[in-house]
């Protein structure tokens, strides 16, 4: 019997899909506000020490949830779409071993290399030493929050986005009342400092996951896993061969993010924070297009399953122009408020205006990011993934060379380096759309 998603109207099918991972993104959005506010009441060094962590966390959380999580709800759609239910249940112990592997590798690299990269991308004094206080706490529960991301993608690819949808967004309401607690403490206790941010979600990423796990276990996928199936090479591979290209495109937007952030950390500490609240917004928004782009791997999946590629195309196609239309218009939004943005964070005046340079020559291109960030996700459940490595190693050449070349060569100084910023974002949607408009997908022969 044919899958329901290859026949129900793709619009309504989207909607559906993208609708639960959408709020729990938007919710996430509110978390983050709320952490950058809570942190900033700590003062310029924890704000700057947050900003040197973050493109490291950002990694582990997009390689998680769009990189290997990308890949295990493309493999779960694609095996449900042909009809492949026994591969489909085997999935799920080759997932979360998959997992696991890669949280340990985020922890012991966090704790080993951590402080010589913060120190790369300028860290100093107290802001090295939040950096190293909100690092060490955050990696040391990474498998937590890989469990609740590939958890997740499971229950994605099979078409249940609802069921994580509840349980992350219940997570995510608990964590700003629980991070405002662990940070700022109550009462004549002065909690955590940095370190409660990471502890809450740490707690509440484990949460999910176990209420996820009962769900998963509970037959949400249409049938009961069971961990003891038999590990194959050919269905890691089903996750690796999409997952490991996708993480690529993850690890190259977040070492774009720290050498970017090198260069900034050249300006000094103020220009670090004020770098720290505009970026928060670029990462803000990529939640929206994740909300969309989880929902078109499991629809671009199963008909890439299928083998009705035009389907694919076409909601891949539907989905993207969507996504890119919204963040373009938040974009422009907070572009034409820039102050008044950076005035939420904080109040030193070097640090808002190197925010208000950010957001100035950045934002008004989120369009274009959107797009492609969405259409990634697509690749993903269609398998074809060359255009997304090849536009984020574009992405991260145009953005570094040319920060390079604004503040040593020309001489445009912070300014500059957001110019730089604002182009590698033109190249990284260009190159994805580029191709699926030029040479849409198809069944490749045999």
């Amino acid at each position: 019997m044919a899958h329901p998603l290859l026949t129900a109207p793709i619009g309504p099918s989207l909607l559906k899909l993208a609708g639960p991972t959408t709020l729990v993104m938007v919710a996430q959005t509110a978390v983050s506000i709320a952490e950058t506010y809570f942190i900033g009441q700590l003062g310029t060094d924890a704000l700057a020490g947050f900003a040197l962590v973050f493109p490291l966390m950002m990694l582990m959380t997009m390689m998680a949830a769009g990189g290997m999580g990308g890949g295990t709800a493309a493999a779960m759609a694609r095996a449900l779409g042909a009809g492949r239910r026994d591969d489909a249940a085997a999935l799920v112990t080759h997932a979360l071993i998959v997992g696991a592997g890669f949280a340990a590798l985020f922890t012991l690299g966090a704790w080993v290399f951590g402080e010589s990269l913060y120190r790369l991308l300028g860290g100093r004094d107290g802001a090295l030493a939040e950096a190293m206080l909100f690092s060490n706490v955050l990696f040391a529960g990474a498998v937590a929050s890989w469990a609740n991301f590939i958890l997740s993608a499971l229950l994605r690819g099979a078409g249940d986005a609802a069921t994580p949808g509840r349980y992350m967004l219940l997570s995510s309401l608990a964590q700003v009342p629980l991070s405002g607690l662990l940070i700022l403490g109550v009462g004549g206790w002065h909690g955590f400092g940095i370190a409660g941010a990471a502890l809450s979600w740490i707690a509440t990423s484990a949460v999910s996951a176990l209420l996820q796990a009962r769900a998963l276990w509970g037959g949400k996928l249409g049938f009961v896993p069971t961990l003891s199936a038999r590990l194959e090479r050919r269905l890691f591979w089903d996750i690796l061969r999409v997952g490991l290209i996708a993480s690529l495109s993850a690890l190259t937007a977040n070492l774009t993010a720290m050498l970017v952030t090198g260069f900034v950390g050249r300006f000094g500490v103020a220009a670090l924070a004020g770098y720290g609240i505009g970026v928060r917004l670029e990462f803000m928004l990529v939640p929206l297009a994740f909300g969309v782009g989880s929902a078109l791997t499991t629809l671009v999946g199963v008909a890439a399953g299928a083998n009705d590629w035009q389907r694919a195309v076409r909601a891949a196609w539907i989905g993207g122009v969507a996504a890119g239309g919204t963040i373009g218009v938040l974009g422009w939004i907070v572009a034409v408020l820039p102050a008044e943005w950076a005035r939420l964070f904080s109040r030193d005046p070097e640090v808002i205006a190197a925010a208000v340079h950010y957001i100035t020559r950045v934002a008004p291109f989120f369009c274009l990011f959107g797009l492609g960030l969405t259409l990634s996700f697509a690749s993903q459940g269609a398998g074809r993934m060359a255009a997304p490595m090849i536009a984020g190693l574009a992405r991260m050449a145009v953005a570094t060379v040319g920060a390079w070349v604004a503040v040593d060569v020309l001489g445009w100084g912070l300014p500059g380096v957001f110019v730089a910023v604002a182009a590698g974002m033109i190249v990284f949607g260009t190159c994805i759309a580029g191709p699926l408009a030029v040479r849409p997908w198809r069944a490749r022969k045999a």
